[in-house]
């Protein structure tokens, strides 16, 4: 019974919905905003306690990714991860290592939304 009762909470433990921010990326000082706010761009791995996993870049004057304008990415791109950003007036575009590449404006994530 104490050999079920360890594997299940094992499980339980190596299952558990997780967070991980997978990269990060900064607007540099030489990119002004009209709000003259710093911005970044963080890439999140979520993971579920049913095990789907899924990724979202999160865009704001944060550099955490609790608030900011979320942009989901397909599991495939996000896995492989990001190869670079390049910030400019008109917004950021990333580049992942698959060769694909995203562009979100500036408006969509002005004023820390």
């Amino acid at each position: 019974m104490a050999g079920v009762l360890l594997t299940a909470v094992f499980m339980t433990a190596m299952w558990w919905p997780r967070t991980e921010v997978t990269y990060r990326s900064s607007a540099p000082s030489a990119v002004a905003y009209p709000d003259r706010s710093p911005y970044h761009l963080t890439l999140v791995h979520y993971r579920s306690l049913s095990g789907r996993e899924s990724y979202r870049m999160v865009i704001g004057r944060y550099s955490g990714p609790s608030y900011g304008h979320w942009v989901d990415v397909d599991t495939a791109l996000g896995a492989k991860g990001i190869d670079s950003t390049t910030w400019t007036e008109s917004g950021v575009r990333v580049r992942f290592l698959t060769g694909h590449e995203v562009f979100v404006p500036a408006a969509s994530f002005l004023g820390g939304r």
